[in-house]
């Protein structure tokens, strides 16, 4: 992905379609999320790989609502929410032939959610045979979204008031970059190397939270992302919000992005220049690891 997608036949979803799930959401963040907020019970929470991979009932409970929605408005679109497919992961394989799948994380940043953190937000992607085409990032505690779709620019939206145009910063040297890296979800064996590249950077850091990350980038406020783990739903929508705001977006092995993708690197930066000093910093990231699994070709 570069920093434009090339234009379909015709789009994805109509304004009248955007606007649809935009209200969605909002609804669902109302119902569902906002009055669970720093009122779960320990019951309420419960954990899935391990202790820092955590569901709630807001998880649940708003996933089913705006996948339900979803469903009902597109009868013929496949739909893929994080539980949902957490339960049935062979769903992810259909990604790459669907001809309009959404992809729903009802709480992205569960564990900042589930610790009283207001950094959490709700993502929906759409894609055509795993290329993104339309992708909202919503936080319900400001109650404003980040947007773009294939063909138009990426924006920064709020209920009352104009939209906000949606600008990456500008490329630089990598010592005054800053970068978001999740460390702990590469692989171990490369943990130390990828550790050992951070001082080199003005500052890198995580959010625990891939919505307000990419929203982060989307607007200026931090240069790079890396990320290791490629849940569609994590990543499909940021991937195009950036993109249009004039990012380069492409995966550590040169190829492009898709939701359909489970394994590699991705990749997202200023601009070109930057992406391949970038590439060139974390290139080894695509030899074999010890475990044996080769990510860069997975």
């Amino acid at each position: 992905m570069t920093n434009s997608l090339p234009a379909p036949l015709a789009p994805a979803l109509s304004p009248a379609q955007r606007r649809q799930i935009i209200n969605v959401v909002r609804r669902a963040a109302r119902a569902e999320i906002l009055p669970r907020f720093r009122k779960l019970a320990a019951g309420d929470i419960r954990t899935k790989a391990d202790d820092a991979d955590l569901v709630t009932d807001a998880d649940i409970a708003a996933e089913a609502m705006i996948a339900r929605a979803l469903q009902i408005a597109f009868p013929h679109a496949l739909v893929i929410g994080e539980e949902a497919a957490t339960d049935k992961p062979e769903i992810l394989d259909q990604i790459g032939q669907a001809q309009l799948a959404f992809h729903i994380d009802p709480v992205d940043g569960t564990w900042n959610f589930a610790k009283g953190l207001h950094t959490f937000g709700v993502i929906i992607a759409a894609t055509r045979y795993g290329q993104p085409v339309f992708g909202l990032i919503y936080d319900p505690v400001s109650d404003d979204w980040a947007i773009a779709s294939e063909e138009t620019e990426a924006q920064l939206q709020r209920p009352i008031g104009p939209a906000e145009t949606l600008k990456v910063s500008m490329g630089k040297p990598l010592e005054d970059l800053t970068g978001l890296l999740p460390l702990w979800l590469f692989p171990k064996d490369k943990q130390a190397q990828i550790a050992a590249t951070l001082p080199g950077f003005a500052s890198v850091t995580s959010l625990r939270c891939s919505a307000h990350e990419y929203r982060m980038v989307a607007q200026g406020h931090v240069d790079f992302t890396l990320s290791a783990s490629l849940n569609s739903w994590d990543h499909a929508a940021g991937a195009l919000i950036c993109a249009q705001a004039g990012a380069h977006v492409e995966m550590l092995d040169g190829g492009d992005y898709s939701a359909a993708r489970q394994h590699g690197y991705l990749l997202v930066a200023p601009d070109k220049i930057t992406w391949n000093k970038l590439r060139k910093t974390f290139a080894f990231l695509l030899a074999e690891t010890d475990g044996g699994a080769d990510m860069a070709s997975s």
